[in-house]
């Protein structure tokens, strides 16, 4: 049966080993990022498609500005928003890249998963 190895990595039956498509710390900053009630409910609101002002964000929050501009770093250097300077104002936009690509890592993994269970079946079935 095929053994996990660290960083993203399976070591297949022959011996080879596969690397998990994008896998290492980009990844593991996507997931730090989501992991935050208030940024996950920042990257929804900007999945709307309109970039929004720190002020926008602010706007029906208990959040002050300063702690929702930490929060949109913390998104930034997960490559989830990007900001855009317009006049005096920064505004935030989502960029969908990540995700995406966070979306296909996962993908990978369920089908290693199923692919394992599926050959436990196969050899608890003989």
């Amino acid at each position: 049966m095929p053994r996990e190895t660290r960083r993203g990595t399976a070591r297949g039956v022959s011996g080879a080993t596969r690397l998990a498509p994008g896998s290492g710390p980009a990844h593991a900053l996507v997931f730090a990022a989501l992991g935050d009630e208030t940024r996950l409910k920042l990257v929804a609101r900007l999945a709307r498609g309109q970039p929004e002002s720190i002020a926008d964000l602010t706007r029906g929050s208990r959040l002050t500005r300063q702690a929702i501009t930490k929060h949109l770093r913390m998104l930034e250097r997960a490559g989830l928003v990007r900001s855009l300077r317009r006049g005096r104002e920064n505004h935030f936009e989502l960029d969908p890249r990540p995700l995406k690509e966070t979306e296909a890592y996962l993908e990978f993994v369920s089908r290693q998963w199923d692919e394992r269970l599926e050959r436990l079946k196969a050899f608890v079935e003989e």
